[in-house]
């Protein structure tokens, strides 16, 4: 298997880093678009990015609200015309309580949109989890606790909870089918000495993948890595042990467990990568990543309440402009990495593109 976790993709597709600069008229389709279906969650758990009122992420999501089922309809006529290449299903809430879930990914599994989904997992059962076993590309659950009470602690859910999600993830193995069942593990200082242990369960019951990464506490890099610093190491040779006792390949580990970048100033004045994967929220707004999702303030590109989105993206690319990440940005950056390397890459100098 290649690289999943590559920010090189985004290179196989040189026309549209081509397109991207404001000097050229021409505007192609996004590559990848994330939809947040609905703000509405069935778990409520303590560290979520757009709950929390001391991170600027989501600070303006309305909880009630979702894409209506004409409305999904419309915009997936739109992406499959437009060719999108890809399609994630995230929050604001949980995916799979969209009530319109499955006629969307129905559709989706028809077209040559590649799907995919986050997920708390709880609801990821049934005729829905059937169709994304079978024609999704991945399903990634979104996990803390390591048993019951600690996960109920978690989420202010019930005891038997934990117990359902990992049912859920087994009955999903079962179904057959390409798609590959991934887990984000977030770590903080309540669980982080379990990470072993709950690889170990996980690879068990049939997991493709693990993503390790830490609970981000704070807007402030450093705060969140003096957060991580009392137990860092044990959290690194917990995962290091894992990858020794485990070689068979079986479990994919993706250790994103490292210190957060503690300087968020940006030195760029355009985002390159909110015309390769935008945001469409569940409010109808058009934002240009998860991370600036739901501000208005700062990172509202447009709205296709009243309008067609394929009508809204090729009109007006000065609209790509509006967000200047070096005023606005300076906090933690999804795209940050993709857009420095997309900009060098623009940036080369044309008379000296000979002497690779």
């Amino acid at each position: 298997m290649g690289h999943l976790y590559t920010p090189m993709k985004v290179f196989h597709y040189k026309d549209k880093i081509d397109s991207l600069p404001e000097e050229t008229e021409e505007i192609l389709a996004p590559i990848h678009i994330r939809i947040k279906p609905t703000n509405v969650c069935n778990h409520d758990c303590w560290y979520c990015a757009y709950k929390a009122s001391d991170l600027q992420l989501g600070k303006d999501m309305v909880t009630k609200d979702f894409i209506p089922e004409e409305k999904m309809m419309e915009i997936l006529d739109d992406i499959i015309e437009m060719g999108v290449k890809a399609v994630t299903f995230s929050g604001g809430g949980e995916p799979f309580a969209y009530p319109f879930l499955l006629k969307t990914v129905k559709r989706l599994a028809d077209s040559p949109i590649l799907f995919a989904s986050l997920t708390n997992g709880a609801r990821m059962k049934g005729e829905v989890a059937d169709v994304f076993a079978r024609h999704a590309k991945w399903v990634r659950v979104s996990m803390d606790g390591w048993d019951g009470p600690s996960y109920a602690k978690y989420r202010g859910v019930g005891d038997n909870e934990f117990n359902k999600v990992i049912q859920n993830m087994k009955d999903f193995k079962r179904y057959g089918g390409s798609c590959l069942l991934g887990v984000s593990y977030i770590v903080d200082q309540d669980n982080q000495a379990h990470v072993y242990d709950m690889l170990q369960k996980l690879r068990d019951i049939g997991v493709d993948s693990v993503k390790v990464s830490a609970c981000i506490v704070s807007n402030e890099g450093r705060e969140t890595n003096e957060y991580h610093k009392p137990f860092f190491n044990r959290v690194k040779d917990q995962l290091q042990k894992f990858q020794e006792d485990n070689k068979d390949g079986k479990l994919e580990i993706f250790d994103a467990y490292h210190e957060v970048d503690e300087k968020f100033k940006k030195d760029y004045p355009w985002c390159p990568y909110l015309q390769v994967l935008p945001v469409i929220g569940a409010d109808l707004n058009i934002y240009p990543c998860q991370d600036k999702a739901y501000n208005l303030e700062e990172g509202l590109i447009g709205s296709i309440k009243n309008r067609r989105f394929k009508d809204f993206w090729f009109s007006d690319k000065s609209k790509f402009f509006k967000v200047n990440p070096s005023k606005v940005c300076n906090h933690h950056c999804v795209a940050n990495v993709k857009n420095k390397l997309v900009l060098e890459y623009l940036n080369a100098d044309q008379e000296h593109i000979g002497f690779v």
